[in-house]
């Protein structure tokens, strides 16, 4: 089978697509055909080992780890003997965390891991990237600050992946939103329910006269210290994307501020954790309430020139590995 490896730190050239032999799965795991997988903003930082302190987890001179990619959809090839929850030709999605490996054409998960069964109005295209940004912006939105009705949320990074999932989980949750993102992208992020838009190039959010109870920084280009005169009396400030300066800042807490900055590692959550959540986004996915937004696809052969786009920061929404 074919399946994509970084054995070394650096830029989409690092890629190789290498020829494995098809994992046989063990008693409590099933073996999945993957037809999509996901290229996300935290695969293209696992490739560059960035930032440089989360090398003491994925290994400090090259990645401990060499399979690329999490987020997955596929059909069920076949199963272990002690699998009970699902069946061979059963079609599913889900992660493979730490594990990595989603962007092959097999992959070997266990029956109890992140793994779901696809309803049959969702595309395995739409389904693959799901565990990424909608369950991350779940998990920020409606367990980290428990988002209510009326507050006003800023959405930095809107147009992206976890951006358009949060637009949409916030209007749900009937908060008021502020998406910045560029001019480009502003029909998006409203036609998926922004109240208000920021083109970044022009205005500096954290400069204008508007305060938030929320600032969610989708792509951690912000800091909390820069946010925190834009943010309300008990305002907070959210980042995906962890730096020693907000580790500090949410371990050492000012006693002079009600405001507050909050993180969470959402992958590393457990399953059981992770998955009500997810169970949340297939009930609003049915509801005709959220979409998977999906820029563009490549075929696996074609991973490099897919970790090229992401890297230029302009993607809309997710992008999406599909194999023949």
């Amino acid at each position: 089978m074919k399946t994509a490896i970084c054995t070394q730190y650096g830029g989409p050239e690092m890629l190789q697509i290498i020829n494995q032999k098809k994992p046989v799965p063990q008693k409590n795991e099933v073996l999945i055909k993957i037809i999509a997988s996901s290229v996300t903003t935290a695969d293209t930082m696992m490739r560059k080992g960035t930032p440089k302190f989360a090398r003491l987890f994925l290994g400090f001179r090259k990645p401990k780890a060499a399979a690329m990619g999490t987020g997955f959809s596929g059909i069920i090839e076949s199963i272990g003997s002690e699998v009970k929850s699902f069946n061979i030709n059963d079609k599913v999605f889900g992660e493979t965390g730490l594990s990595f490996g989603a962007n092959s054409e097999y992959i070997s998960i266990p029956e109890n891991g992140l793994l779901i069964k696809k309803p049959t109005g969702i595309s395995f295209e739409e389904a693959a990237p799901l565990c990424d940004g909608a369950v991350t912006s779940m998990n920020f939105l409606s367990q980290l600050i428990n988002i209510k009705p009326g507050q006003h949320i800023l959405i930095n990074g809107a147009s992206g992946s976890l951006g358009t999932a949060a637009i949409q989980i916030a209007k749900h949750f009937n908060a008021t939103v502020t998406a910045v993102c560029s001019s480009v992208n502003t029909e998006l992020v409203k036609s998926l329910g922004a109240d208000f838009t920021i083109d970044y190039k022009k205005h500096d959010f954290t400069t204008n006269k508007n305060k938030y109870d929320v600032i969610y920084d989708t792509i951690g280009k912000s800091s909390y210290c820069e946010c925190k005169s834009a943010l309300k009396k008990r305002g907070v400030y959210l980042s995906p994307v962890l730096s020693l300066k907000l580790l500090l800042q949410i371990l050492i807490p000012s006693k002079f501020s009600s405001k507050k900055a909050k993180f969470s590692a959402t992958g590393m959550l457990p399953v059981k954790e992770q998955k009500p959540m997810l169970q949340n986004i297939l009930h609003l996915m049915q509801k005709e309430k959220l979409a998977t937004i999906i820029d563009r696809t490549y075929a696996l052969e074609n991973i490099k020139q897919a970790h090229q786009y992401v890297d230029t920061g302009r993607k809309k929404g997710n992008v999406v590995i599909v194999n023949d």
